[in-house]
C-alpha cells in the first residue's frame, strides 16, 4: 500500500477477497496511487471520512452489508464518491440497478489492468469536479444565511421573474426601498449579475 500527501486522491477498496485486494493494492502501489484496503463494507464505512477524495472499489457480492448496500446507505448519506463496481458473475438486472443508482462503472472480474486504471482515473476526475461544485454551493450557501428577512424575500421575488415595481407592490415597499434591498442582496451574494444570482440559487435549490 502507498502512502502520500493526505490531498492525494485515493482508491478504497473493499472486497472480502485477500488476494483481490493484495493484487489490487500492488497494481494501485505500481502506478504511485494511494490505496486503502478494507474486507467488508462494514470496515471501510468505520474509517469513512466524509471529505475523503477518491474512487470506491467495490465488490458486489459481500458478506453482510452487499455492495449494493452500501451504495444505497452511500446514496442516503448523500455521499458523492464515484464507486467502480467489481463482480466475478455479474449479470445484466444488477449492472442496470447499480448504474441506475448511480455507479461509475462496472467490471466483470478478471478484467484488464488498464481498463482498471483509466476508470479509476476517470472517477477521480470526476470526484474532483464533484467536490469543486459542493465547495462552491458551500460558500453560497453562507452568504444566503447572511440575508435578512427583508433580503430574502426580495431575493424569492426577483427569483421569480418579479420586476422592482411588482416587488415593491407584492411587499408594500416604494421602488427605491425595493432597489436598495436587492443591490444588498447583490452585494452579499457576490453576484456579478441578475444570471449569475439566478445560477447561485438554482444550485442552493438543486442541493436541497
Amino acid at each position: 500500500m502507498t502512502h502520500s500527501a493526505p490531498s492525494s486522491p485515493t482508491v478504497f477498496v473493499v472486497d472480502d477477497d485477500p488476494a483481490v485486494r493484495e493484487g489490487l493494492s500492488d497494481l494501485l502501489a505500481s502506478a504511485a496511487i494511494r490505496a486503502l484496503c478494507f474486507p467488508s463494507t462494514e470496515a471501510f464505512l468505520a474509517a469513512w471520512q466524509p471529505h475523503s477524495h477518491g474512487c470506491l472499489l467495490l465488490d458486489i457480492c459481500l458478506p453482510g452489508l452487499t455492495g449494493i448496500d452500501l451504495q444505497e446507505q452511500l446514496n442516503r448519506r448523500a455521499v458523492d464518491i464515484p464507486i467502480i463496481f467489481l463482480t466475478a458473475n455479474g449479470d445484466i438486472p444488477t449492472v442496470r440497478k447499480v448504474m441506475k443508482a448511480g455507479a461509475f462503472e462496472f467490471l466483470t472480474k478478471p478484467f484488464l489492468p488498464q481498463e482498471l486504471m483509466v476508470a479509476i482515473q476517470q472517477a477521480f476526475d470526476l470526484h474532483a469536479r464533484l467536490q469543486a461544485a459542493r465547495r462552491q454551493r458551500d460558500k453560497i450557501a453562507t452568504r444566503y444565511r447572511r440575508l435578512t428577512p427583508r433580503e430574502l424575500d426580495v431575493l424569492r421575488l426577483v427569483y421569480a421573474g418579479h420586476l422592482n415595481k411588482q416587488v415593491a407592490a407584492e411587499l408594500g415597499l416604494s421602488e427605491i426601498t425595493v432597489k436598495l434591498h436587492r443591490r444588498h442582496v447583490m452585494e452579499k451574494m457576490q453576484a456579478n449579475s441578475l444570471a449569475d444570482l439566478v445560477r447561485m440559487v438554482q444550485s442552493l435549490e438543486s442541493a436541497a
